[in-house]
């Protein structure tokens, strides 16, 4: 995350707010199953498998399937549309939103669910570098890992004395987010919700564009 200018990281602690989000709509909407936390969703699928609960464990399987297909769908953006990359993933996880909002209401509400995976899925390929993520929006394990080492570090000198500020702040931002989106969906539902979603990754579509457009030649040339 250090390779990062702090506007991008203030995008990337938003982008993880709305991961946080989206999580909260589906674990209140599904019982208990995630959209952008696989680690939770594996634990379902095993214990479902050990217990014979196969309804649940088939709902954990999809879901990690969807998530997997919203990962290869944002591998591919990146090579199709590399300089523009940051941004073709953020439309395509903003249409998976809109489309999962139009969906509700109109079909079983397990499926437009399934599109929260697949969006969460592409947003971790928001950020990546020479094909591997750099900074994992929706799993808050590794950012908690880093945080404490970094933390470590400052505490006995042996690192940088805010170096563990920006871990602390991602996370921060995806428990903010799942407390929105907590509260949105207790008052709203989740049709409404998953529109306030939409309509968040869609701004920040915009912003991630703006923060990651090349700088023109003759602009470069005159710094």
């Amino acid at each position: 995350m250090h390779r990062y200018q702090s506007p991008m990281i203030v995008a990337a602690v938003l982008l993880a707010a709305l991961a946080g989000f989206v999580d909260a709509l589906a674990y209140l909407s599904l019982g208990g199953f995630f959209a952008a936390f696989m680690s939770g969703n594996t634990t379902r699928l095993g214990a479902g498998l050990a217990t014979g609960d196969y309804g649940a464990a088939l709902t954990a399987g999809a879901l990690i399937c969807a998530f997997l297909c919203g990962v290869m769908i944002a591998t591919m953006l990146s090579v199709r549309f590399a300089p523009r990359r940051k941004a073709a993933v953020m439309a395509a996880v903003t249409a998976l939103l809109a489309l999962a909002a139009l969906l509700v209401g109109f079909t079983d509400r397990r499926w437009p669910l399934m599109l929260l995976a697949v969006a969460m899925g592409a947003e971790n390929g928001v950020f990546n570098r020479e094909g591997e993520v750099s900074i994992g929006l929706t799993y808050m394990t590794g950012t908690l890992v880093r945080f404490g080492q970094k933390l470590t570090g400052a505490l006995i000198g042996s690192g940088g004395a805010t170096a563990w500020a920006p871990y602390l702040l991602m996370w921060l931002g995806f428990a903010i987010g799942v407390i929105l989106g907590g509260r949105i969906f207790g008052i709203s539902g989740d049709a409404t919700a998953l529109w306030y979603a939409a309509a968040a990754s869609a701004v920040l579509t915009v912003l991630v564009a703006t923060l990651s457009s090349p700088i023109p030649e003759s602009s470069a040339a005159g710094r």
